[in-house]
Protein backbone atom coordinates (compact mmCIF):
# COMPACT_ATOMS: atom_id res chain seq x y z
CA UNK A 1 0.00 0.00 0.00
CA UNK A 2 2.76 2.64 1.15
CA UNK A 3 4.40 2.24 -2.52
CA UNK A 4 1.04 2.84 -4.22
CA UNK A 5 1.09 5.90 -2.63
CA UNK A 6 4.13 6.87 -3.00
CA UNK A 7 4.43 7.14 -6.72
CA UNK A 8 1.70 10.15 -6.93
CA UNK A 9 3.60 11.93 -4.27
CA UNK A 10 7.09 11.33 -5.59
CA UNK A 11 5.53 12.48 -8.72
CA UNK A 12 4.31 15.74 -7.45
CA UNK A 13 7.26 16.50 -5.96
CA UNK A 14 9.10 16.36 -9.09
CA UNK A 15 6.27 18.19 -10.97
CA UNK A 16 6.52 20.62 -9.17
CA UNK A 17 10.41 20.82 -8.40
CA UNK A 18 10.02 21.17 -12.27
CA UNK A 19 7.85 24.47 -12.38
CA UNK A 20 10.38 25.90 -9.96
CA UNK A 21 13.41 25.53 -11.37
CA UNK A 22 12.17 26.17 -14.85
CA UNK A 23 11.91 30.13 -13.27
CA UNK A 24 8.27 30.86 -14.35
CA UNK A 25 8.83 34.30 -12.51
CA UNK A 26 11.63 35.19 -14.61
CA UNK A 27 9.69 35.32 -17.63
CA UNK A 28 9.29 38.61 -16.93
CA UNK A 29 12.90 39.76 -18.59
CA UNK A 30 11.38 38.62 -21.91
CA UNK A 31 8.96 41.85 -21.75
CA UNK A 32 12.35 43.42 -23.35
CA UNK A 33 11.21 41.44 -26.72
CA UNK A 34 8.09 44.36 -26.65
CA UNK A 35 11.48 47.20 -26.81
CA UNK A 36 10.18 47.78 -30.82
CA UNK A 37 7.23 47.33 -30.61
CA UNK A 38 6.37 50.38 -28.01
CA UNK A 39 9.65 52.73 -29.01
CA UNK A 40 8.75 52.04 -32.28
CA UNK A 41 5.55 53.71 -32.17
CA UNK A 42 3.42 50.44 -33.52
CA UNK A 43 1.72 48.69 -29.93
CA UNK A 44 -1.39 49.76 -30.93
CA UNK A 45 -0.97 47.46 -33.54
CA UNK A 46 -2.84 43.76 -33.25
CA UNK A 47 -1.20 41.68 -35.55
CA UNK A 48 2.22 43.06 -34.34
CA UNK A 49 1.33 42.91 -30.61
CA UNK A 50 0.29 38.94 -31.29
CA UNK A 51 3.71 38.19 -33.59
CA UNK A 52 5.66 39.82 -30.67
CA UNK A 53 4.09 38.20 -27.99
CA UNK A 54 4.59 34.87 -29.80
CA UNK A 55 8.33 35.46 -29.69
CA UNK A 56 8.24 36.29 -26.35
CA UNK A 57 6.55 33.35 -25.56
CA UNK A 58 9.50 31.15 -27.75
CA UNK A 59 12.03 32.91 -25.40
CA UNK A 60 10.30 31.74 -22.06
CA UNK A 61 10.02 28.47 -23.15
CA UNK A 62 14.11 28.69 -24.19
CA UNK A 63 14.97 29.94 -21.61
CA UNK A 64 13.44 27.51 -19.22
CA UNK A 65 15.46 25.77 -20.96
CA UNK A 66 18.65 26.73 -20.35
CA UNK A 67 17.80 27.31 -16.70
CA UNK A 68 17.26 23.66 -16.37
CA UNK A 69 20.58 22.68 -18.02
CA UNK A 70 22.40 25.39 -15.89
CA UNK A 71 21.01 23.86 -12.90
CA UNK A 72 21.84 20.36 -14.21
CA UNK A 73 25.16 21.81 -14.85
CA UNK A 74 26.04 23.05 -11.38
CA UNK A 75 24.14 20.68 -9.15
CA UNK A 76 27.79 20.20 -6.96
CA UNK A 77 28.18 23.54 -6.25
CA UNK A 78 24.60 24.69 -6.07
CA UNK A 79 24.90 22.31 -2.94
CA UNK A 80 27.44 24.87 -1.12
CA UNK A 81 25.77 27.92 -1.90
CA UNK A 82 23.62 29.14 1.13
CA UNK A 83 20.57 30.38 -1.12
CA UNK A 84 20.46 27.93 -4.22
CA UNK A 85 20.94 24.73 -2.35
CA UNK A 86 17.32 24.86 -2.00
CA UNK A 87 16.78 24.51 -5.36
CA UNK A 88 15.21 21.25 -6.06
CA UNK A 89 17.69 19.31 -8.60
CA UNK A 90 20.58 20.12 -5.18
CA UNK A 91 18.07 19.45 -2.92
CA UNK A 92 16.59 16.06 -4.40
CA UNK A 93 12.74 17.45 -5.45
CA UNK A 94 13.59 17.19 -9.14
CA UNK A 95 15.00 14.23 -10.80
CA UNK A 96 18.22 15.32 -13.07
CA UNK A 97 16.47 12.69 -15.80
CA UNK A 98 13.18 14.53 -15.78
CA UNK A 99 14.97 17.77 -16.03
CA UNK A 100 17.24 17.05 -19.30
CA UNK A 101 13.61 15.55 -20.70
CA UNK A 102 12.00 18.90 -19.88
CA UNK A 103 14.30 20.50 -21.64
CA UNK A 104 14.88 18.94 -24.55
CA UNK A 105 11.13 19.51 -24.74
CA UNK A 106 11.04 23.02 -24.28
CA UNK A 107 14.21 23.51 -26.57
CA UNK A 108 12.10 22.07 -28.90
CA UNK A 109 8.83 24.00 -28.51
CA UNK A 110 10.96 27.43 -28.52
CA UNK A 111 12.51 26.81 -31.88
CA UNK A 112 8.89 25.57 -33.39
CA UNK A 113 7.44 28.88 -32.69
CA UNK A 114 10.47 30.43 -33.65
CA UNK A 115 10.44 28.67 -36.61
CA UNK A 116 6.95 29.93 -37.42
CA UNK A 117 7.72 34.07 -36.31
CA UNK A 118 10.24 33.66 -39.38
CA UNK A 119 13.52 32.07 -40.38
CA UNK A 120 15.35 35.10 -38.62
CA UNK A 121 13.70 35.12 -34.96
CA UNK A 122 15.11 31.06 -35.19
CA UNK A 123 18.33 31.94 -36.10
CA UNK A 124 18.33 34.70 -32.83
CA UNK A 125 16.44 32.32 -30.73
CA UNK A 126 18.91 29.37 -31.67
CA UNK A 127 22.15 31.77 -30.94
CA UNK A 128 20.75 32.86 -27.63
CA UNK A 129 20.27 29.17 -26.96
CA UNK A 130 23.91 28.29 -27.70
CA UNK A 131 25.26 31.48 -26.15
CA UNK A 132 23.65 29.79 -22.81
CA UNK A 133 25.19 26.71 -23.43
CA UNK A 134 28.60 28.18 -23.62
CA UNK A 135 28.26 30.22 -20.69
CA UNK A 136 26.48 27.34 -18.35
CA UNK A 137 29.31 25.02 -19.42
CA UNK A 138 32.59 27.48 -19.61
CA UNK A 139 31.99 31.35 -19.87
CA UNK A 140 30.68 31.90 -16.48
CA UNK A 141 34.11 30.82 -15.61
CA UNK A 142 35.43 33.84 -17.18
CA UNK A 143 35.60 37.23 -15.28
CA UNK A 144 34.22 40.22 -16.80
CA UNK A 145 32.93 37.78 -19.83
CA UNK A 146 30.23 35.97 -17.85
CA UNK A 147 28.52 39.05 -17.15
CA UNK A 148 29.00 40.18 -20.85
CA UNK A 149 27.38 37.23 -22.00
CA UNK A 150 24.43 37.34 -20.20
CA UNK A 151 24.07 41.02 -21.20
CA UNK A 152 23.63 39.60 -24.99
CA UNK A 153 20.51 37.90 -23.83
CA UNK A 154 18.73 40.87 -23.36
CA UNK A 155 19.97 42.58 -26.21
CA UNK A 156 19.13 39.45 -28.42
CA UNK A 157 15.50 39.78 -27.14
CA UNK A 158 15.19 43.15 -28.57
CA UNK A 159 16.64 41.93 -31.83
CA UNK A 160 14.07 39.44 -31.89
CA UNK A 161 11.34 42.31 -31.28
CA UNK A 162 13.17 44.54 -34.36
CA UNK A 163 13.12 41.86 -36.53
CA UNK A 164 9.28 41.27 -36.08
CA UNK A 165 7.91 44.96 -35.89
CA UNK A 166 10.38 45.56 -38.66
CA UNK A 167 10.84 48.98 -37.20
CA UNK A 168 11.28 52.55 -39.04
CA UNK A 169 11.81 54.61 -35.80
CA UNK A 170 13.52 52.53 -33.69
CA UNK A 171 17.08 54.58 -32.35
CA UNK A 172 20.24 52.46 -32.03
CA UNK A 173 20.45 54.21 -28.57
CA UNK A 174 18.26 51.70 -27.14
CA UNK A 175 20.34 48.50 -27.81
CA UNK A 176 22.55 50.68 -25.77
CA UNK A 177 20.55 51.43 -22.63
CA UNK A 178 19.48 48.07 -22.79
CA UNK A 179 22.96 46.20 -23.29
CA UNK A 180 24.16 48.95 -19.90
CA UNK A 181 20.89 48.00 -18.25
CA UNK A 182 21.91 44.61 -17.94
CA UNK A 183 25.65 44.79 -17.76
CA UNK A 184 24.11 47.03 -14.25
CA UNK A 185 22.08 44.36 -13.18
CA UNK A 186 24.62 41.36 -13.79
CA UNK A 187 27.64 43.31 -12.33
CA UNK A 188 25.19 44.04 -9.06
CA UNK A 189 24.75 40.78 -8.84
CA UNK A 190 28.13 39.76 -8.23
CA UNK A 191 28.92 42.21 -6.01
CA UNK A 192 25.63 40.59 -3.96
CA UNK A 193 27.51 36.86 -4.04
CA UNK A 194 30.69 37.82 -2.72
CA UNK A 195 29.19 39.73 -0.61
CA UNK A 196 27.11 36.91 0.40
CA UNK A 197 29.64 34.23 -0.34
CA UNK A 198 32.32 35.71 1.11
CA UNK A 199 35.61 33.77 1.17
CA UNK A 200 33.83 30.84 -0.20
CA UNK A 201 32.53 32.89 -3.38
CA UNK A 202 35.44 31.25 -5.08
CA UNK A 203 34.33 27.44 -4.13
CA UNK A 204 30.99 28.37 -5.86
CA UNK A 205 31.95 30.15 -8.94
CA UNK A 206 35.63 30.27 -10.04
CA UNK A 207 35.35 32.99 -11.76
CA UNK A 208 34.41 34.89 -8.33
CA UNK A 209 37.81 34.94 -7.03
CA UNK A 210 38.71 37.17 -9.74
CA UNK A 211 36.20 40.18 -8.37
CA UNK A 212 36.84 42.22 -5.82
CA UNK A 213 34.15 44.57 -3.99
CA UNK A 214 36.00 47.55 -5.08
CA UNK A 215 36.65 46.49 -8.18
CA UNK A 216 32.87 45.84 -8.66
CA UNK A 217 31.48 49.62 -7.75
CA UNK A 218 34.47 51.24 -9.92
CA UNK A 219 32.52 49.47 -12.99
CA UNK A 220 29.12 50.07 -11.63
CA UNK A 221 30.02 53.20 -11.19
CA UNK A 222 30.96 53.70 -14.75
CA UNK A 223 28.26 51.58 -16.01
CA UNK A 224 25.25 53.83 -14.42
CA UNK A 225 26.99 57.03 -15.49
CA UNK A 226 26.99 55.69 -19.32
CA UNK A 227 23.63 54.26 -19.28
CA UNK A 228 22.05 57.82 -18.10
CA UNK A 229 24.28 59.51 -20.87
CA UNK A 230 23.00 57.05 -23.07
CA UNK A 231 19.23 56.96 -22.22
CA UNK A 232 19.46 60.99 -22.35
CA UNK A 233 20.91 61.35 -25.48
CA UNK A 234 17.53 58.87 -27.20
CA UNK A 235 15.48 61.14 -25.58
CA UNK A 236 17.06 64.29 -27.52
CA UNK A 237 16.98 62.32 -30.90
CA UNK A 238 13.55 63.35 -32.24
CA UNK A 239 13.19 61.57 -35.34
CA UNK A 240 13.89 57.86 -33.01
CA UNK A 241 12.25 59.18 -29.77
CA UNK A 242 8.66 59.43 -31.55
CA UNK A 243 7.91 63.01 -29.52
CA UNK A 244 8.55 65.98 -30.81
CA UNK A 245 9.97 69.24 -28.69
CA UNK A 246 12.13 67.01 -26.85
CA UNK A 247 9.65 66.24 -24.10
CA UNK A 248 10.78 62.79 -23.71
CA UNK A 249 13.09 63.92 -21.54
CA UNK A 250 10.08 63.87 -19.08
CA UNK A 251 11.18 60.30 -18.66
CA UNK A 252 15.06 61.09 -17.87
CA UNK A 253 14.15 61.12 -13.90
CA UNK A 254 12.30 58.15 -13.58
CA UNK A 255 16.15 56.23 -15.06
CA UNK A 256 17.70 58.40 -12.85
CA UNK A 257 15.55 57.15 -9.74
CA UNK A 258 15.72 53.75 -10.93
CA UNK A 259 19.51 53.69 -10.93
CA UNK A 260 20.28 55.24 -7.59
CA UNK A 261 17.48 53.24 -5.62
CA UNK A 262 18.79 50.10 -6.94
CA UNK A 263 22.54 51.20 -5.65
CA UNK A 264 20.68 52.36 -2.70
CA UNK A 265 19.37 48.24 -2.47
CA UNK A 266 22.89 46.79 -2.86
CA UNK A 267 25.14 48.74 -0.80
CA UNK A 268 22.55 50.17 2.18
CA UNK A 269 20.22 47.11 2.17
CA UNK A 270 22.47 44.44 0.90
CA UNK A 271 19.96 42.95 -1.78
CA UNK A 272 20.39 42.09 -5.57
CA UNK A 273 21.22 38.83 -6.01
CA UNK A 274 18.20 38.53 -7.94
CA UNK A 275 17.33 41.58 -9.84
CA UNK A 276 13.85 40.20 -11.24
CA UNK A 277 12.54 39.80 -8.06
CA UNK A 278 13.87 42.80 -6.71
CA UNK A 279 11.99 45.23 -9.00
CA UNK A 280 9.05 43.18 -7.25
CA UNK A 281 9.59 43.07 -3.95
CA UNK A 282 10.84 46.50 -3.58
CA UNK A 283 7.82 49.26 -3.86
CA UNK A 284 9.42 52.19 -4.81
CA UNK A 285 11.23 50.50 -7.40
CA UNK A 286 8.39 49.07 -9.08
CA UNK A 287 5.92 52.58 -8.93
CA UNK A 288 9.00 53.72 -10.44
CA UNK A 289 9.17 51.44 -12.98
CA UNK A 290 5.59 51.72 -13.95
CA UNK A 291 5.28 55.07 -13.78
CA UNK A 292 8.11 55.43 -16.19
CA UNK A 293 6.18 53.18 -18.37
CA UNK A 294 3.08 54.90 -18.45
CA UNK A 295 5.16 58.53 -19.30
CA UNK A 296 6.85 57.06 -22.17
CA UNK A 297 3.54 55.11 -23.44
CA UNK A 298 1.70 58.12 -22.97
CA UNK A 299 4.56 60.92 -24.64
CA UNK A 300 4.83 58.40 -27.65
CA UNK A 301 1.57 57.93 -28.50
CA UNK A 302 -0.78 60.54 -26.95
CA UNK A 303 1.59 63.49 -26.69
CA UNK A 304 1.58 63.91 -30.74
Amino acid sequence: MSTITASPATLWINVRGLLKTMRLHQWTKNVFVYTALVFDGKLLQPSLFWQTTLVALSFCLISSAVYLLNDLADIEKDRLHPRKRLRPLPNGELSPRLALAASVLLTVGSLALAVWSGPWVAAVILAYWAQNIAYSFYLKHIVLIDVMVLSLGFLLRVVAGVIIVQVSHFSPWLYVCVTLLSLFLGFGKRRHEISLLEDDAANHRPSLEQYSVQLLDQIIGIVTTSMLVAYTFYTFDAETALVKGGHMLLTVPFVFYFIVRYLYLIHIKKLGGAPDELLFQDRPLLINTLLFALTAVGLIYLWN
